[in-house]
C-alpha cells in the first residue's frame, strides 16, 4: 500500500516537472490543479518539496514563485556559463541605455518619458519603445496635468525576467552604489522623488491582475 502511495506522489511530482518544463512563462498552483485533477494545497505542497529537493541536490536549476505561479530557473551559480555560452546569439540582451531607462521606471514609477529624461540626462523615447515592444513595461496611466502624457510601469514579464514575485523586493537603490559618492548620487538624483508608496500601489495593481487571471 506504501509502496503504490509513493508512486502515485512520483507520478504527480513527475507531471509537474514536465508541465513546468514545458511552459515557459509561470504556472499557477490552481491552473496545475485543474490539470492534474487534484487540489491546490497539494499541488503547493509538491511544488514546495520539488524546490527544495533541488535546493539540497544542488542540482544545475532551481524552481522558484514568481508573479504568481511557478517557475523553472537556471541556478545562479552557473550563470557566467549561461552567459558565456548565449552572449553570441542572444539578440535581445538589453543595452546600456534600456538598463538605465528600464531602472529609472522600476523604481519611480509611475513615471512619463520626461520624467525619464529628466533622470538620465538624455532622451529616451527610443529606448521606452523599446522596452515596450519586450513586454517590460506598458503605460498605466496619464499624467493629470494639461499635456495628460503617458505613464510607463513594469509588467508582470519584468518581474519574470528578473525573477521577482513583486516590485516590493526591488532591492535600495543604494545597494548598487560602487562607493560612497555614487550613492549620494543616487540618494540626490535617483531618489528625489519619493517612489514607495508608487511602488506598492502598482505592486498591488499587478497582483489584482494576476487574481483575475487565476
Amino acid at each position: 500500500m506504501t509502496d503504490k502511495l509513493d508512486s502515485l506522489e512520483n507520478d504527480k511530482k513527475g507531471a509537474i516537472e514536465a508541465l513546468l518544463f514545458t511552459s515557459s512563462d509561470p504556472v499557477s498552483a490552481i491552473e496545475l490543479a485543474r490539470i492534474l485533477e487534484i487540489g491546490p494545497a497539494e499541488v503547493i505542497e509538491i511544488l514546495s518539496d520539488l524546490s527544495s529537493e533541488y535546493e539540497s541536490a544542488n542540482r544545475g536549476f532551481q524552481l522558484r514563485e514568481v508573479a504568481g505561479g511557478w517557475r523553472m530557473f537556471s541556478h545562479p551559480a552557473y550563470h557566467e556559463y549561461i552567459e558565456a555560452y548565449v552572449r553570441s546569439w542572444d539578440t535581445h540582451r538589453l543595452s546600456q541605455a534600456a538598463l538605465e531607462a528600464l531602472s529609472v521606471i522600476a523604481y519611480h514609477q509611475p513615471v512619463s518619458r520626461d520624467g525619464v529624461k529628466a533622470v538620465r540626462g538624455v532622451n529616451s523615447d527610443g529606448v521606452i519603445s523599446s522596452l515596450v515592444e519586450k513586454g517590460l513595461i506598458r503605460e498605466v496611466g496619464k499624467e493629470k496635468s494639461l499635456g495628460q502624457a503617458a505613464l510607463f510601469g513594469t509588467t508582470q514579464a519584468f518581474l519574470e525576467k528578473f525573477g521577482l514575485r513583486s516590485i516590493k523586493e526591488l532591492p535600495p537603490l543604494e545597494d548598487f552604489a560602487p562607493n560612497e559618492e555614487a550613492k549620494q548620487f543616487i540618494k540626490e538624483r535617483l531618489s528625489a522623488q519619493p517612489y514607495q508608496s508608487n511602488i506598492d500601489e502598482l505592486s498591488e495593481e499587478i497582483d489584482e491582475e494576476i487574481d483575475e487571471e487565476l
